[in-house]
């Protein structure tokens, strides 16, 4: 057996191991750590540890070691919480930036209330859970430490479902959410909708309690189901989603992240919030603000709309449905605001923020879900005239390699 020293962790949670043969990737080790096992190619399939780090704890899942959707529970908490920061300091300095990091949010365990599992007909039931690491194979749960137990208690309903309206060819992608009017479902890859399989939905959807529940076939066409609406509360507003729709993977996170940015935009009467989703950092600015939303998909920023409308005493909001990565905001078209939110997708946003660097805005908010992608930003509007003076790091996705950051620019 060869023997490797692991030497950092890259960015995907995988040691990066040093030996003879030169260096591998070497998932669920720690640095420090000497390992034994044969590279195939660039990656050592499964590595036994010799040495093991002071970092390295027991797991807490039974589905650790095979399951896709953690890698990083091997460490503990403190490792883990100073690897993040450090990832977002070694993507800032690569570009030459300051990271004034002031504190890392780390999410507890057990509440996510937004995740994506898959589901698959078998000869004996059916599978639910997440893929195995870099496999199409799915781990059936029996537990998991990362989902609200609202979540974790469906699985058996959710097997039923697959049972249903699964084909044996192909696997089901299960949005979940869950939230104050229970949980929120929507199916995609399943059989065509008929008489028997709605009825077969219905019944399974009044028995596992569910708000909503959307089919979406194959051929991509949906159904509804909705006993009750499933509306999350968004500050006063509460706003109900389209199916599937995006929000922040945990209520904790999302709280830390709206705390930052209404933080980072106080004084300002007119915001723009760019890649404005539903309405997450909208509505509660619209407390204090007068507020665009501009988002690329039409169904988010009607379920903003109609969230905004039903709610008393906030200030006006209206929305523009643009495609920012196409056609950003133009600098004039933002000298008319005081401050501007932005929370683009993990390709980030440097079209759009060349032109928040060309404007005369004076603040932004700027919330990130890679860290790459959002110093590469980050230094178009350092070169633009603003100074990064504040970080958060927020962690949602406990236990996996994903970090998110909220940043506070101000022109200097």
């Amino acid at each position: 057996m060869t023997l490797w020293r692991v030497e950092r962790l890259g960015r995907r949670g995988d040691g990066v191991a040093v030996g003879d043969m030169g260096r591998a990737l070497a998932p669920l080790t720690l640095p420090g750590e000497q390992v034994e096992g044969e590279a195939a190619g660039d990656r050592i399939a499964a590595p036994r540890i010799v040495t093991p780090s002071p970092d390295r704890v027991r797991p807490v899942c039974a589905h650790y070691r095979a399951c896709g959707g953690c890698s990083l529970m091997h460490a503990s908490d403190g490792f883990t919480t100073a690897w993040k920061r450090q990832v977002v300091e070694t993507a800032l300095v690569a570009r030459g930036l300051p990271a004034p990091i002031e504190d890392v949010h780390v999410s507890p365990p057990l509440s996510r209330r937004r995740a994506v599992l898959s589901g698959r007909r078998t000869k004996k039931g059916a599978l639910v859970g997440f893929h195995a690491r870099a496999s199409d194979v799915i781990v059936d749960l029996a537990e998991c430490h990362v989902l609200r137990p609202q979540i974790t208690a469906a699985l058996p309903l959710l097997r039923r479902i697959t049972v249903a309206g699964a084909s044996r060819s192909g696997a089901l992608s299960m949005t979940v959410i869950h939230g104050p009017a229970g949980l929120d479902l929507t199916i995609t890859g399943g059989k065509p909708m008929d008489p028997a399989l709605f009825q077969a939905l219905a019944g399974l959807a009044d028995e596992g309690d569910l708000a909503r529940l959307t089919w979406q076939d194959q051929a991509g066409d949906g159904q509804s189901i909705t006993r009750r609406p499933p509306a999350l509360p968004m500050d006063r507003a509460r706003v109900v989603p389209p199916p599937g729709g995006f929000l922040q993977a945990t209520a904790e996170g999302e709280a830390a992240l709206v705390a930052a940015v209404r933080d980072f935009t106080k004084g300002a009467s007119r915001i723009v919030d760019l890649f404005s989703g539903c309405g997450t950092f909208s509505l509660p600015l619209a407390e204090t603000a007068t507020v665009l939303a501009v988002e690329g998909l039409a169904a988010p920023l009607a379920a903003l709309d109609a969230g905004w409308r039903g709610a008393a005493g906030l200030n006006r909001v209206t929305t523009q449905n643009r495609d920012l990565a196409r056609r950003p905001l133009l600098a004039d078209e933002l000298n008319g605001f005081d401050a501007i939110v932005i929370d683009p997708p993990r390709a980030g946003a440097e079209a759009q923020a060349r032109e928040i660097a060309a404007s005369k805005v004076g603040k932004v908010a700027f919330v990130a879900c890679d860290p790459v992608t959002f110093s590469r930003d980050a230094r178009l509007l350092a070169d633009g005239g603003f100074t990064m003076r504040r970080l958060s790091v927020v962690d949602q996705f406990r236990w996996s390699p994903h970090v998110e950051i909220v940043a506070d620019f101000a022109r200097t």
